[in-house]
């Protein structure tokens, strides 16, 4: 009876985590589409920059989440902000070039992160161990992907796609059983960005493999 009693007083607070780190998720790819559009006549190199002013902020969050909530909140949002001009100039590319490819991928990517996501939320399984395995795979794939730059592969770029793929569902499906097992309401933010950063490679390894010749 007393486990009943736990289980049954985690429930709800597990509902409202999911609720306030899925209303951060929708609230950063808002701020992400913001930063898309103001940023889209901007070159690559100023992209860039804002690339790493954004991986700055996620930096910063891990060091405020636990001091002040109202701060991370703003770090997070910043975060979507700067990451959506970071991609913007992709992102106008590829509406001017290949519309289609942009409406497949989100949708694609959609489809994606509701099924591993679920997955992972309904598995009893420890998948902490997947995402080890996972993140090893992630380290050989950006070398795999520097490599490509001065080798050509044979269908280099749907195999790199391909592997990212494979390599953000155990992310998404870790992220997604993190925010079923935590019951820390100062973590929202920090798994928000996590899963944010899951659509988001998601997407643009779709994007790839849909705007290919």
């Amino acid at each position: 009876m007393l486990y009943r009693g736990a289980g049954a007083a985690t429930r709800p607070a597990t509902r409202t985590l999911f609720s306030q780190t899925m209303g951060f998720v929708a609230l950063t790819t808002a701020m992400f589409a913001a930063g898309a559009y103001v940023g889209r006549g901007m070159s690559y190199g100023l992209g860039f920059v804002w690339f790493i002013v954004a991986f700055i902020c996620l930096i910063a969050m891990h060091f405020t989440v636990q001091r002040s909530r109202q701060l991370t909140v703003v770090l997070l949002l910043g975060f979507g902000l700067l990451v959506g001009m970071a991609v913007a100039p992709t992102l106008a590319y590829y509406a001017g070039a290949n519309p289609q490819a942009l409406w497949t991928a989100g949708g694609a990517t959609a489809l994606f992160i509701a099924g591993f996501g679920a997955a992972g939320y309904a598995s009893r399984r420890d998948l902490s161990a997947l995402a080890r395995v996972a993140f090893f795979a992630l380290l050989a794939l950006i070398v795999f992907g520097i490599v490509m730059i001065f080798t050509r592969i044979p269908y280099g770029s749907l195999i790199y796609s391909v592997l990212g793929l494979v390599i953000f569902a155990a992310f998404t499906m870790f992220d997604f059983q993190r925010l079923r097992r935590s019951t820390d309401f100062a973590s929202a933010p920090l798994l928000a960005a996590a899963i944010f950063l899951d659509i988001l490679n998601v997407f643009l390894f779709f994007l790839r493999i849909f705007s290919r010749d």
